[in-house]
């Protein structure tokens, strides 16, 4: 009798722990994984995890837009939250009182970047990059990137990253107005968005 509850004991302790070892994980496994829900879109999901659309696609082994309400599908884990806040940070400085278009616009341009061979390959590289002596980037210049984004730069930064890959491949931006270098003027115009022009 006595062996038996001794085995009953031990045998519930080993639950227990194996509970408590595999809890957190199955945790992590929901943060990455997204239930179909009634209305959902790729777009619209890739905009809420801020993740490609073509990545949340081939992830799922996806080749039609195709969703079916209560499947799982696994999120991608293509930029951090820290990336995510610099680059609405830098979004928020370069585009503030542009339209919202513009702001996505932005976002993309260092996306694009990003993805380009000619620039580094991940945002934090490509926001504080430095071309003779110069930030790339105003904002990061003049320390403007350390204000808090607003909720819109944020949202912007979502779409852009949903929107990833399928653009027009902006590389650069500029204020005709205060422009005064001549060669970023004579890039190839993609888009006109408020006082922004986009090129490549």
């Amino acid at each position: 009798m006595k062996k038996i509850v001794l085995k009953l004991v031990a045998v519930s302790t080993l639950a227990l722990s194996l509970v408590a070892i595999t809890a957190p994980q199955s945790k992590a496994n929901a943060a990455t994984t997204h239930q179909v829900k009634t209305g959902d879109t790729f777009w619209k999901i890739g905009k809420k995890y801020g993740v490609p659309v073509k990545s949340l696609m081939s992830t799922n082994k996806k080749t039609s837009h195709l969703l079916l309400v209560g499947e799982k599908l696994v999120i991608p884990q293509n930029v951090t939250n820290a990336e995510m806040d610099l680059l609405a940070r830098l979004v928020h400085a370069e585009a503030k009182g542009e339209p919202y278009a513009g702001k996505v616009a932005v976002a993309s341009v260092v996306l694009n970047r990003v993805d380009s061979s000619l620039f580094p390959n991940d945002i934090k590289s490509v926001i504080y990059q430095k071309d003779q002596g110069y930030y790339a980037f105003t904002p990061v210049q003049n320390g403007a990137i350390n204000q808090p984004a607003d909720a819109s730069a944020k949202e912007a930064v979502k779409e852009a990253l949903a929107f990833r890959g399928m653009g027009n491949g902006s590389l650069y931006f500029y204020n005709p107005k205060t422009a005064k270098s001549t060669w970023i003027t004579s890039r190839e115009v993609t888009i006109i968005i408020g006082n922004h022009r986009f090129a490549k």
